[in-house]
């Protein structure tokens, strides 16, 4: 890194200063200032290894770019570009004369709106991390597919990143050329995959900073800025990749159960099951790049670059798949139980939750939670539903990461075959099974909103009454708390 020439910005930032009140915040590569309703996003004239921003005419065209692609996630928040200028010994905005800087104007929004506020203050919700993964999986069905990526590309990054590390050690050498080889050993692990992944078009130019500090939240809905635009190849790369940033963040925020959400909501948006095997590798990767971003910016910010190091240790350790299955009559909490024990199955950001409810309503064709005709319940369709669902936990089984199967499962043969699937993949097999008194049943399913289950107290009467073959699953007393079950389902898990 090269800083030689920012004391050059010291008239320009005076400038800026000078022309009404303002906060001011700095990052790696920029000042912005804060005014009552806009803010001024100044690049800091210095040079890294990965960008250079040395002088007022690649400033300039920087601006330039962020402004273009800024405006293909948020339009609304990107205002414009202001030039400023220097004539008769004195600088404006916009006025004739040389070339000293540039800025990009943009709509202000309270910093508490920032994502990352909102995790860390606890605001944040199961409804907005699903909010969040439409957002970003929209984005990337909108982003560009790139005619090269794979591999190559990511041995690229991960180089980068071993450099970058080296210049600013964040931690003792010995832990840096380890952690440096468990990533360079994933990556050939992995090179036929990433390559297959980047032939079918998985690779585009998506945001490629999409850290919760640039998300926010805009009239009350999640929106991307601050996209990566210094370096195409840079943010040209696997969608999942890209994901991966926000669920690091809310790892280490330890908001993990809102991680493994946003992955799964995600998901359900785009298919991206054959590339979960790669999410370690990401997540891992994305931690590194925060690490030594925090430790170029000084030592007041070592703490914080060896917590994103000891982090990136910490996801590419290997964990086991493995296979659980939840099933209970409608009403025994099934679905609050998967969310709330997923985040610690299996390889981060946790197990993928494969729902029968959800499964159903994909296959109409509707959102999870509108309401299918009766017809969508009929046996053979259930039949179909119940299939789609164990093929779903094999393609995740495959690729090495953790499954929840969540259905009724009241018949001892879709019990059995949910078992099979375990077994044929070779990993470990779990069956719980939810049970409560129909009072209690029947109380839970009056208390739902916007659920995927279409389920009524009729529906849940009959399947009692229909009752079950003898379940061979472990039992678990639904009218305790979802807590006392999740205790109860990992205090079996490690017997």
């Amino acid at each position: 890194m090269s800083r030689e020439s920012e004391p050059e910005q010291e008239e320009t930032i005076a400038f800026i200063r000078a022309q009404e009140p303002c906060s001011e915040v700095v990052t790696h590569a920029s000042h912005v200032f804060l005014f009552d309703d806009y803010a001024l996003k100044l690049k800091r004239c210095l040079r890294y290894a990965y960008l250079d921003f040395s002088t007022s005419e690649r400033r300039l065209a920087d601006c330039e770019r962020e402004l273009e692609i800024n405006r293909r996630f948020t339009p609304r928040l990107y205002r414009g570009l202001r030039r400023i200028t220097r004539a008769n010994g004195a600088l404006s905005f916009d006025g004739e004369g040389e070339l000293v800087d540039a800025v990009v104007e943009m709509r202000r929004f309270p910093s508490e709106d920032l994502f990352s506020r909102v995790v860390e203050e606890g605001r944040a919700t199961p409804a907005l991390a699903t909010q969040l993964a439409g957002v970003i999986a929209a984005s990337h069905e909108r982003a560009e597919v790139a005619p090269f990526g794979g591999a190559e590309a990511f041995a690229r990054v991960l180089a980068l990143n071993e450099a970058a590390l080296r210049t600013t050690p964040p931690v003792a050498v010995d832990r840096i050329e380890a952690l440096a080889a468990k990533l360079r050993e994933e990556h050939a692990r992995y090179v036929a995959l990433l390559d297959r992944r980047g032939a079918r078009g998985c690779v585009r130019r998506c945001h490629g900073d999409l850290t919760l500090r640039n998300i926010c939240l805009l009239d009350g809905e999640p929106a991307l800025f601050d996209a990566l635009e210094f370096d195409e190849e840079l943010a040209t790369v696997d969608v999942l990749y890209d994901l991966a940033f926000p669920l690091m963040d809310l790892w280490r925020l330890n908001a993990r159960g809102l991680a493994n959400i946003l992955f799964n909501r995600y998901l359900d948006c785009r298919d991206e099951s054959d590339g979960l095997a790669l999410l370690p590798l990401f997540m891992a990767t994305r931690a590194v790049v925060r690490a030594h971003v925090a430790a170029a910016l000084g030592p007041e910010r070592r703490a914080e670059a060896q917590a994103y190091f000891a982090l990136a240790e910490e996801l590419i350790e290997p964990r086991a798949p493995l296979l659980v299955a939840l099933g209970g009559f409608s009403g025994s909490g099934k679905s609050t139980l998967a969310a709330h024990i997923a985040s610690e199955l299996g390889p981060a950001p946790g197990a993928r939750i494969h729902a029968t409810d959800r499964i159903r309503k994909a296959l109409h064709g509707v959102g999870a939670t509108e309401k299918l005709p009766p017809d969508a319940y009929a046996p053979q369709v259930s039949a179909k539903v119940y299939r789609l669902a164990r093929e779903a936990c094999a393609a995740t089984l495959a690729a090495r990461h953790g499954s929840i199967a969540e259905a009724v499962f009241d018949r001892e043969e879709d019990r059995a075959a949910i078992e099979a699937v375990a077994q044929a993949a070779g990993v470990r097999f779990a069956g719980f099974w939810l049970e409560a008194p129909v009072e209690a049943l029947a109380r839970r399913i009056a208390a739902r909103r916007n659920d995927p289950s279409d389920a009524d107290e009729t529906v849940m009467l009959a399947q009692a009454a229909r009752g079950h073959e003898e379940v061979r699953w472990i039992r678990l007393d639904a009218t305790q708390g979802v807590e006392a079950m999740a205790a109860e389902v990992f205090r079996r898990l490690k017997g």
